[in-house]
């Protein structure tokens, strides 16, 4: 197994780096300044500056292989370097859910579908959400989900409540992918099927945002989304009837990958800030980087976020030469292993920074909650945790 990285992903790396030294380090602050001042759930007009920075450099869709050419191995080092500014990945068409969306539509979506959402997706002139988790049920069982997609004539009518559905609040999301049961009596994981809703349609209501421990996430935020008698035509089920539970797996795969690569940069850029921060700030008597625990959490730090990475590009390397199935144990593994490993890095680096890390004034505060939101989103470590004993009992190898 070769972890040296292609030169076509070090050769991007490289752009990147120098995008990122560029434009969006010097603009954090011009960020969160642009959200205060105006309407916060308007798009940011520094963000669709750097878009089109971003496409002239061809720093565009990288995520997606069909369209970049990029590996998963090839793109995971990409998505760390994101992931050290949680917006940034927008500015290169690469943030979730619209990466996911997208991956779903280029591997199920019929060429009308394509021509219809995924060609403005891949362009950035509109964005999407993602409508599967529920608030009356234990989501990270996808087979609990009760949201109907009931069979009329031409058309299906979808009725449900979903939450956690990430942009749905933002004016540019024109389509969600809604996950519902056609059947529920067929086999458990062939009652669910996925429709594609536009989010103008008669009966689709955001009511609100969700905060994440207090934070609004604006603008893209995250929406309890009521679907009422939603009437959508037959032709926008996604691959067929009953294969909902088969999309599901298919999209979360890659997307957990994204996700831990991109928690990786969150950890490296904090455990930066805690060296830092150890080296300059004094009390008693000298450098906090002198007194012994300091020496240990730093230290603990840096190897825990190499372990992590090297799990994840394990990950990586087993999709691009087996496949996602293949790779489904060290899927599992990467997801229960990185947000938890990250959670404590940015931990340690709040406590160096005493009361300002808590604060506004550094980005740990919100990296914190994104960590440990993390440790939720896309199934619970326990049931990531629960996959891998279970095969680990029925002694499968790779």
């Amino acid at each position: 197994m070769d972890f040296e990285f292609t030169d076509r992903s070090k050769k991007t790396l490289t752009s990147l780096k120098a995008f990122m030294d560029a434009h969006i380090y010097p603009n954090e602050n011009r960020y969160h300044a642009e959200i205060a001042a105006g309407n916060r759930w308007e798009p940011i007009g520094l963000i669709e500056e750097l878009k089109d920075l971003a496409k002239a450099e061809g720093l565009w869709n990288l995520f997606l292989p069909g369209v970049s050419g990029l590996s998963n191995s090839e793109y995971a080092p990409l998505a760390e370097e994101m992931g050290r500014v949680y917006w940034s990945s927008e500015v290169f068409n690469c943030s979730a859910p619209d990466s996911g969306n997208m991956e779903v539509l280029h591997l199920y979506g019929n060429e009308e579908q394509k021509s219809r959402w995924l060609e403005p997706l891949l362009s950035g002139d509109i964005r999407s959400c993602f409508a599967m988790t529920e608030p009356d049920v234990a989501s990270s069982d996808a087979t609990n989900i009760r949201a109907s997609i009931v069979a009329d004539g031409d058309e299906y009518i979808l009725d449900g409540r979903k939450w956690w559905s990430t942009g749905a609040i933002d004016r540019r999301c024109k389509v969600a992918i809604f996950m519902g049961k056609t059947d529920p009596e067929a086999p458990k994981h062939l009652q669910q099927s996925m429709v594609l809703v536009p989010m103008d349609s008669p009966g689709v209501t955001v009511e609100r945002a969700l905060t994440v421990f207090g934070y609004d996430d604006a603008p893209n935020g995250h929406a309890d989304v009521n679907f009422e008698n939603v009437r959508v035509p037959k032709s926008n089920l996604l691959l067929g009837e009953g294969r909902g539970f088969e999309i599901a797996q298919g999209r979360l795969g890659p997307g957990r990958v994204h996700h831990c690569m991109r928690l990786i940069g969150l950890a490296e850029r904090s455990l930066e800030l805690m060296c830092g921060r150890a080296e300059s700030r004094v009390a008693f008597g000298g450098a906090l980087s002198g007194q012994g625990v300091i020496r240990e959490w730093i230290a603990r730090s840096r190897t825990e976020i190499d372990q992590a990475r090297l799990l994840v590009l394990k990950t990586a390397w087993m999709m691009d030469r087996s496949g996602n199935k293949a790779a489904r144990k060290e899927i599992a593994m990467i997801k229960a292993v990185v947000p938890s490993m990250a959670l404590k890095v940015v931990d340690r680096a709040v406590q160096v920074f005493g009361g300002a890390g808590v604060s506004q004034d550094t980005p740990l505060a919100f990296a914190w909650t994104i960590a440990r939101m993390l440790r939720i989103a896309d199934g619970p470590d326990e049931v990531h945790l629960a996959s891998i004993a279970r095969m680990e009992l029925k002694g499968e190898k790779k």
